[in-house]
């Protein structure tokens, strides 16, 4: 019983170990790939300015914007408890001072979590008309944020931050396991 235990113990370790490799290396991305819609995936906003987390992945979609690699930018969040504007109001705010017109950009202002931001953002809830899509968010958050859009017949590719907030191991470590919990989670309850 106890060797038997113990590989039990040691196979759920080895399968964690490469889940955890599998999110850390990321799905393999096009190097300047376009799409329609840069599809950016909420993160905080303190007093109404997006976090460096988010700030990251809205100059990357604004650098996509500029590139002419997309034609139009989502951005996608809900509001936080006493906010005053959402994560996607917050987002718009920031890309037209970096000067995005608002007519280039859809904003999603009801989502909670990852899951959420790619239901609520989707054509049939909001007024755009389908079409491709360059998912943005961090490269530790891409795994579980393509499994999500895979899921829900997204035609979408990655295109993680190349600047991110999580550069040392001590960073970087929790947010991992984090993904790991939460694709796991994702996997088992599909949320």
């Amino acid at each position: 019983m106890k060797r038997w235990l113990g590989r039990l113990v040691l196979l759920v370790l080895l399968w964690l170990a490469g889940v955890l490799a599998w999110i850390w290396i990321g799905p393999s991305e096009t190097e300047d790939s376009g799409a329609d819609y840069a599809l950016v995936l909420g993160a905080a906003v303190h007093d109404e300015v997006p976090s460096p987390v988010f700030r990251a992945r809205i100059d990357h979609a604004v650098d996509l914007w500029q590139q002419g690699r997309v034609e139009t930018l989502i951005f996608t969040g809900g509001f936080a408890e006493g906010g005053g504007l959402s994560e996607g109001e917050a987002a718009r705010d920031y890309a037209i001072q970096e000067g995005v017109p608002e007519s280039a950009i859809v904003v999603e202002s009801g989502s909670q979590t990852t899951m959420e931001n790619l239901v609520f953002a989707q054509p049939g809830m909001l007024d755009y008309p389908d079409g491709t899509y360059l998912i943005v968010s961090d490269p530790l958050h891409m795994r579980r944020a393509m499994q999500m859009a895979d899921a829900l017949g997204y035609d979408a590719q990655p295109s993680s931050t190349p600047s991110t907030q999580y550069r040392s191991l001590s960073t970087q470590l929790p947010f991992a396991l984090r993904e790991l919990y939460f694709i796991h989670h994702f996997w088992l309850f599909g949320e």
